[in-house]
């Protein structure tokens, strides 16, 4: 099955020069693969660290993950603010800053609208 794996992730290479690649078994959950299990990766020596999953029950590519998807999925976390699994966008850290700027924003209009008519009485004056 390494073979087969190895077979499947190196046919679907897009760039010119095909990187080596080692094929590792994926037997425990991956904080960088949420399919189904078990799966193949298979790692390129690539510039960008490509990652390639293949299901070992379809033969099917999963996922691909590289280094810009890496970074892209750490800003993500850190902006839904599950540093776990980063998928949740429903944490009580996110549910707390979003109401707590809801409340800044409205006492923020509230102050605005009430300093306004002072000013236009000193005008006035």
């Amino acid at each position: 099955m390494r073979r087969f794996a190895h077979a499947i992730a190196s046919d679907a290479w897009k760039a010119q020069a095909k990187p080596d690649a080692k094929v590792i078994s994926v037997l425990a959950e991956s904080p960088e693969y949420r399919g189904t299990l078990p799966a193949w990766r298979v790692a390129f020596a690539d510039p960008d660290n490509t990652s390639v999953f293949i299901a070992a029950d379809t033969g099917k590519i999963s996922a691909v993950r590289t280094g810009t998807w890496r970074l892209y999925d750490f800003f993500w976390s850190l902006h839904i603010m599950d540093w776990k699994n980063h998928e949740n966008f429903n944490t009580w850290w996110l549910l707390t800053f979003a109401i707590g700027g809801l409340v800044m924003g409205l006492v923020g209009t509230i102050l605005l609208v009430m300093r306004w008519p002072i000013r236009r009485k000193r005008r006035a004056a």
